[in-house]
């Protein structure tokens, strides 16, 4: 469901005074409808807001916040191993506004919370905006059960492309706080783990509690009694394999990620990362430890320019036979290995 024009939602205005109201979403899981009245109960709390609702916003808005429909199309796919969830498209300056893909979200969170989707063990949230998370957050939610979060402790490979925020600590940090949050949610279950910046690289996302950006030496007006307390390392309990694309990180953050999940991570694999303090030396030290020597680093891949000519066409006798004989001692190296 990517983010459009159409899934834009205005300030809700109140028709009379034109003055701007605010809208406190309670999700209705149940049906609105009964036996007795097709209208007997208000589907946004009152009847006022639920007129206002219908008058202003698109059609689209109320089949995203229809649950029940979201309830009914997960419970006929039992069988579901494999959910894929994608929203592209979200304006940087629309990051904290609700739009209607927010919405379809918290209804697709309910629905695969009260479906008995007992396979479902592998989750791909791709091209996601940073909101999502909040969304999504069995916790931190909405419509929240006690046993919300026993369907998401089934996944098993989880993969996040998330829209790249920026992270310093003149800027607001809600964002990264809340994928902070929602990550802890699978550190006892989850095996393989990819994680992707789209745009501008960003922070490791699993050591989040070292960022600058996040430790503070002073509250911050919003919250002062818990905005400036540090977060808790993630720890992933069944974590194998681990994947980070197009982030910025230091070597001590590397190092000490390896060295508290020496006993169950089996592939470490950092792409398009760049280092802002250390060395790779030092960020991959705890392997040479771990291992007792340095053999693994002979399992690096040998990367070789192979020169590619399209078509003899125009070349001289000379460099033809130059061709010919890097082209002979290209094959002859090749046979050897």
């Amino acid at each position: 469901m990517p983010h459009t024009p159409d899934t834009f939602l205005p300030p809700l205005l109140d028709p009379v005074t034109g003055e701007e109201i605010t809208f406190n979403y309670e999700p209705s899981v149940q049906s609105t409808r009964d036996s007795a009245s097709r209208l007997s109960i208000p589907k946004y709390g009152s009847w006022e807001m639920t007129d206002m609702l219908i008058k202003q916003y698109s059609p689209l808005f109320h089949s995203a916040t229809n649950i029940p429909s979201f309830i009914r199309a997960f419970s006929a796919a039992i069988n579901m191993k494999h959910l894929r969830v994608s929203c592209p498209g979200q304006d940087p300056a629309q990051r904290y506004r609700r739009s209607t893909v927010d919405y379809a979200l918290i209804s697709l969170r309910i629905a695969v919370e009260r479906s008995k989707l007992l396979l479902l063990d592998t989750l791909s949230l791709i091209s996601i905006h940073p909101g999502a998370t909040l969304c999504l957050n069995p916790i931190l939610g909405f419509a929240v059960l006690p046993n919300s979060a026993k369907r998401w402790k089934q996944i098993r490979k989880l993969a996040i492309h998330m829209d790249s925020v920026p992270f310093t600590s003149e800027l607001p940090v809600d964002h990264l706080k809340l994928l902070h949050s929602y990550l802890q949610l699978f550190a006892t279950s989850v095996e393989h783990f990819t994680f992707r910046w789209l745009g501008a690289k960003g922070p490791c996302p699993l050591s989040l509690g070292t960022e600058s950006c996040l430790v503070r030496s002073s509250p911050a007006l919003a919250c002062p009694r818990r905005c400036h307390l540090a977060l808790s390392p993630l720890r992933f309990h069944q974590l194998r394999n681990m994947e980070v694309e197009n982030s910025v990180m230091d070597a001590a953050q590397i190092s000490g990620f390896i060295t508290s999940h020496r006993h169950t991570v089996q592939e470490f694999n950092f792409e398009n990362v760049a280092l802002r303090s250390g060395s790779w030396d030092e960020a991959l030290a705890p392997l040479t430890r771990i291992s007792g020597s340095e053999k693994w680093k002979d399992k690096s891949v040998e990367v070789m320019d192979v020169p590619l000519m399209l078509s003899p066409a125009g070349l001289e006798e000379g460099q033809m036979a130059k061709a010919k004989a890097i082209s002979w001692k290209l094959a002859e190296s090749w046979s050897e290995k």
